[in-house]
């Protein structure tokens, strides 16, 4: 019976050692509170705030108040309605760009890292020419050439950050060919398409999931610097990027109206941040055990 229960427990602990990393780093799980908080008022901003296009022309750059806690915009907008909603495009955008560049650069960076030869060469230098580019300039670029809409700003954001998740999985994937489970996975037999899916991705999934919590932070910075140039979604849908570029004409009569979605704009990325770090150390494998 003593056997049964250590040789259950043993595992268990062994699941568990990461997590227990994770909620050790303090800042890490005060990111991942953060963005629970910004994931909420995104789920119930229609519960948590009023009509965010409603105007009135009697709240002209109100000040912050019980009847509006963020104060008022330009045009009597109330801005904690604006902000709250703005949180559905900036977290959306950055997930689902991200998702679409982490789809894309990991088939890419499999296929260079197992193939190798001329594909990788092929691969990788157009991968090298992307990355040679400010992310932001190439953002920029596509999605004047797009156009300008919230769907054309995740198009663009998900192809400039799609080479850095090519580039790690294919450092991943090249690394882990060589290891031993793949040499004995090869000499049995096992075809190209179940060495990659059942063998490489899940050993260089830590990497990724990394990576992806790091890149939202970027796409979300992306999207509200393309809604700020009126690239991204378009009035009267908020935004904090669109936010932040009415507000520049006001910044000292009505310095509210920039403050709070810039405010909002820092704390997401700097959460996102966070949790990406606190990630990549609990999964180290050289990370303390307890």
């Amino acid at each position: 019976m003593q056997m049964n229960v250590s040789s259950v427990a043993a595992p268990r602990r062994k699941m568990s050692a990461p997590m227990r990393r994770f909620i050790r780093n303090k800042l890490a799980v005060l990111g991942a509170v953060v963005l629970l908080f910004f994931a909420l008022a995104a789920v119930f901003a229609p519960w948590l705030a009023s009509d965010p296009s409603a105007v009135s022309f009697t709240d002209l750059r109100a000040a912050p108040s019980r009847a509006h806690w963020f104060g008022a915009d330009d045009l009597g907008r109330d801005i904690f309605a604006r902000v709250v909603y703005g949180a559905r495009v900036s977290l959306s955008a950055g997930l689902i760009s991200v998702v679409m560049a982490l789809l894309s650069g990991t088939a890419i960076g499999l296929i260079a890292g197992y193939l190798r030869g001329w594909v990788d060469d092929v691969l990788m230098r157009v991968v090298d020419a992307m990355l040679a580019l400010p992310f932001l300039v190439l953002a920029i670029a596509l999605a004047a050439i797009l156009g300008p809409s919230l769907q054309n700003t995740m198009i663009a954001i998900a192809i400039v950050s799609a080479p850095v998740f090519a580039r790690i999985t294919r450092g991943e994937v090249l690394a882990q060919r060589e290891r031993d489970y793949v040499q004995a996975a090869q000499a049995l037999g096992a075809k190209d398409g179940r060495l990659i899916l059942r063998h490489l991705l899940p050993n260089i999934s830590g990497a990724l999931i990394v990576q992806t919590s790091l890149a939202v932070a970027n796409a979300i910075l992306a999207e509200s610097s393309l809604s700020f140039l009126g690239l991204g979604i378009q009035p009267p849908t908020p935004s904090w990027g669109s936010m932040l570029n009415a507000a520049r004409g006001y910044l000292t009569d009505a310095p509210w109206m920039a403050f709070f979605p810039g405010a909002a704009i820092f704390l997401a990325v700097l959460a996102f941040n966070l949790l990406g770090d606190g990630i990549r150390e609990a999964l180290d494998p050289r990370g303390r055990t307890s």
